[in-house]
């Protein structure tokens, strides 16, 4: 069975850019938080989300983000 692609929205796609950029940082949590460029994300659930589908390393401390190898394998599929 052929898997089905990931869908990614717009949003999405901004934040993994700007992960892959280096310009977010994620805090540690149930809830983890997503700061880009030194101000908290508005979509709360952004960062939660995009560690779900694989797509960004689960934070263990307050640490830059950082995307997976499926992350970085969707981005390169994300015109800039």
């Amino acid at each position: 069975s052929e898997e089905e692609p990931l869908q990614i929205c717009g949003r999405d796609r901004a934040v993994l850019r700007a992960v892959a950029a280096g310009r977010c940082e994620l805090s540690p949590g149930c809830e983890p938080v997503l700061i880009v460029d030194g101000v908290r994300c508005a979509d709360s659930g952004v960062a939660k989300r995009l560690i779900a589908a694989g797509l960004v390393v689960k934070p263990v401390n307050s640490a830059v983000a950082q995307l997976t190898p499926a992350g970085r394998a969707a981005t390169g599929f994300i015109p800039a």
